[in-house]
């Protein structure tokens, strides 16, 4: 896949998933094309990391909203009913999914959250 295919495919899978959880309006989408245009120098240095970019982005995107106290996507797998968020694994890798750490299961994959 190209270059602007695999941003375009990880913005729209990062993008499903902050509307699955109500979190896709004008700034949150502004936030991901920005994390989005980031990606593509990181892209530019390393082709052979493409695999990594939908897992990347998602991270990014997190760390963004956890910087301006914001946890996404927060956990509703599982019986913890202390307030916690989904985290991406595998941190690097290919097919990345949502995990819930503290039960330690996977929710799913990038870009299907309900």
């Amino acid at each position: 896949m190209s270059e602007p295919g695999i941003l375009l495919t990880a913005r729209a899978m990062v993008l499903h998933d902050l509307a699955a959880r109500g979190f896709d309006d004008a700034v949150m989408v502004s936030l991901l094309e920005d994390v989005v245009a980031g990606r593509q120098w990181w892209l530019d240095q390393w082709p052979d990391g493409a695999e990594h970019i939908a897992g990347l982005v998602a991270q990014d995107v997190q760390d963004r909203l956890v910087d301006s106290g914001l946890r996404w996507p927060r956990c509703t797998a599982c019986d913890d009913l202390n307030d916690h968020e989904l985290r991406i694994e595998p941190e690097l890798g290919p097919d990345p999914h949502w995990v819930c750490e503290r039960a330690g299961i996977s929710v799913s994959p990038l870009g299907r959250l309900t």
